[in-house]
């Protein structure tokens, strides 16, 4: 900082210190005579008033009149106007000075070129003049009493300005050593000022940078900083409150648009695979209509029905594609409600079993069912229907080797988990996390061979997530098992 407040108010109060000691020692050099002089001209009057009252011939001077000379350092002479016999107050030697000056002054002799005259009327004169005989200035003043009486009253300035000098000298040391003291008195005290000041301007500045952990420590003081204080607290905790809340939001806004983001990205993957997918049963259906058509082959009823069977079997396949995306649909969006029931889940899954056992036979397979001869577990009866057929027919679809297929209920504790293996080729590790998307195909070829969409095991997943149950894949040697975990109390 360039200018800190504490060298600015400590600047101040020295500087202002300073311009006084300065200002009483000029007014001592060019004031403090004028006023001494003022004052004196009061003590004279005072002086010359009672000096009415004074009797020429009287042995002794009254008591007022004695302290009065003698707290003032006055001297003067009273004449009597018939025989000038004098009374004074002074040192001898000033006698023939005072009667001596008192005369010139009544019969002009004592020239006033060199005095100058303060005050004066018809009964005195009050004057500033210098005696060449004692080389000395004084104040005084001269006249005639009401009573007819001459007097001479006067004070020397010698001790006023040997005092201003010496006033002066002594200021001088004494205005250093105060003006030391002052120093460390004021540096200390501004620092102390300062403190809490500087203090708030470090949490300023940690606020500026979004650090609200700095507080202000209230000293106790209940003063104007110390409230100032406490409204930086509140401040800062009300901008915390505040940023915490605009942060909160601006995630949420991210997260919103990530969302967006995810599903306009999902949208436009669904359409492309959508539109793969149909694609060849629509131009298989479209070219072997146009066949039929065209009477292609009107002489071969044989080759009619397999053109027929051909768009009945592309036709169906895509009605089932059609039906499982809007259920898939629904359970995704939340449409699709889950009914929870009690049933026996290997009764369900002998069920299955039995209702495909043409297929069964078709692929050769052989089912062997482990486990538990009757589990009731907690779910959607129908939707865990559509999961066991969905693992048995892929298991079926992908038969190979030994044509096995093991299915094994078993009890965990309080879930039922239920596993269906079969014998084949491992699903290669760079797939396993994307078996479960929409429209994946590790096989192309062979799901085409057996009219798979990829849809069936994202339909597991949605079915499984909206039961918040566990499910997954594991790789043998010799074959894969999918499993899935369901509640059983």
């Amino acid at each position: 900082m360039k200018h800190k407040v504490k060298t600015q108010i400590a600047a101040t109060f020295i500087g202002l210190m300073l311009i006084a000691l300065l200002a009483i020692g000029m007014i001592n050099v060019f004031f403090l005579e004028n006023y001494y002089i003022s004052q004196k001209t009061e003590v004279l009057k005072t002086a010359y008033s009672e000096l009415e009252d004074f009797d020429v011939y009287g042995e002794n001077i009254s008591d007022s009149l004695s302290v009065t000379s003698s707290e003032n350092n006055l001297s003067w002479i009273v004449t009597n106007s018939t025989n000038s016999e004098a009374k004074y107050c002074g040192q001898e030697r000033e006698k023939k000075q005072l009667i001596s000056s008192l005369f010139g002054y009544q019969t002009g002799l004592e020239h006033n070129n060199s005095s100058d005259i303060i005050e004066e009327n018809e009964l005195y004169i009050i004057q500033k003049s210098r005696d060449k005989f004692a080389g000395m200035d004084y104040v005084e003043l001269w006249g005639t009493l009401e009573n007819g009486n001459s007097c001479l009253i006067r004070s020397p300035l010698e001790s006023i300005r040997e005092s201003v000098d010496i006033s002066n000298q002594f200021l001088i040391p004494v205005g250093i050593v105060i003006a030391l003291c002052s120093a460390f008195v004021i540096l200390f005290l501004t620092n102390r000022l300062t403190k809490p000041i500087c203090e708030l301007t470090e949490i300023s500045q940690r606020m500026a940078a979004l650090d609200f952990n700095a507080k202000y420590n209230c000293r106790g003081n209940k003063n104007e900083i110390d409230l100032l204080g406490e409204n930086f607290n509140s401040m800062s905790e009300q901008l915390e409150t505040t940023i915490t809340e605009l942060k909160r939001a601006n995630l949420e806004l991210e997260r919103d648009i990530a969302d967006k983001i995810k599903i306009d990205e999902m949208r436009k993957e669904f359409l492309n695979n959508v539109s793969h997918e149909l694609k060849t049963p629509i131009a298989l259906i479209q070219g072997y209509a146009e066949g039929l058509k065209d009477n292609i082959n009107e002489d071969d009823p044989e080759s009619r029905e397999f053109y027929c069977d051909v768009i009945i079997d592309e036709a169906g396949k895509m009605n089932r594609m059609v039906k499982q995306l809007l259920n898939l649909n629904q359970l995704e969006s939340g449409q699709d409600s889950v009914m929870v029931e009690h049933f026996d889940i290997t009764a369900l899954v002998r069920g299955v079993v039995e209702k495909l056992n043409i297929l069964i036979q078709q692929k050769e397979a052989n089912v062997e069912i482990e486990g538990e001869k009757s589990l009731y577990v907690w779910a959607d009866e129908f939707k865990i229907e559509e999961v066991v057929t969905n693992f048995f027919t892929n298991a079926l679809n992908h038969l190979e080797g030994e044509k096995r297929i093991q299915i094994r209920i078993s009890r965990q504790g309080k879930q039922a988990r239920v596993s269906v293996f079969n014998t084949g080729t491992p699903i290669p590790e760079e797939d396993i996390d994307n078996i479960w998307k929409k429209f994946y195909k590790v096989d192309k070829a062979r799901t085409r061979e057996y009219g798979g969409s990829g849809i069936g095991l994202s339909i597991v997943k949605a079915i499984m997530e909206s039961h918040h149950q566990a499910y997954g894949v594991k790789n043998y040697n010799n074959g894969v098992e999918f499993w899935f975990e369901l509640n059983c109390e």
